[in-house]
């Protein structure tokens, strides 16, 4: 990877949506030297894809909810089970295996036509393992580049 592969990471990153002309005179390089550079980034793994962000009214205005969740055990099939499942939750945006006091810790978005009281009970208390689960509100979030 060299400097302009660098700069065409970086430019996708802020706008996947630059057409290979944009991004070629953007690097320096013809529309379709700038595509091959492209998908070869695609092809070594470095561009896993691409996607639309999405304005809050389009994702139903959500709240963002962290959850800290504590499994009964640490045992490898316990903790596969809880990620196979997890994977099938549609409010979890985000899963991080933790260290420290919990196990795991989800961003989970609750939509404005939902509540969060539902959304324990029924989804995140019924996972396989949970234990324990310690939520926190956000009151709001920063902009951070998405």
């Amino acid at each position: 990877m060299d400097a302009i592969d660098r700069k065409i990471i970086d430019l996708l990153g802020v706008d996947s949506a630059l057409t290979s002309d944009q991004l070629g005179a953007k690097v320096g390089l013809s529309p379709s030297a700038a595509h091959r550079r492209v998908k070869a980034l695609e092809e070594a793994g470095l561009i896993l894809g691409y996607r639309a962000r999405l304005s809050p009214a389009a994702k139903g205005n959500p709240s963002t909810v962290f959850v800290s969740v504590t499994l009964v055990d640490q045992r490898q099939a316990t903790m596969m089970a809880f990620e196979e499942a997890l994977g099938r939750t549609a409010q979890v945006c985000e899963a991080h295996l933790m260290s420290g006091q919990s196990d795991y810790l989800l961003k989970v978005l609750v939509r404005a036509d939902d509540s969060y009281e539902r959304v324990h009970r029924e989804i995140l208390s019924a996972l396989p393992g949970v234990h324990r689960l310690v939520t926190q509100f956000t009151i709001r979030t920063l902009a951070a580049g998405d």
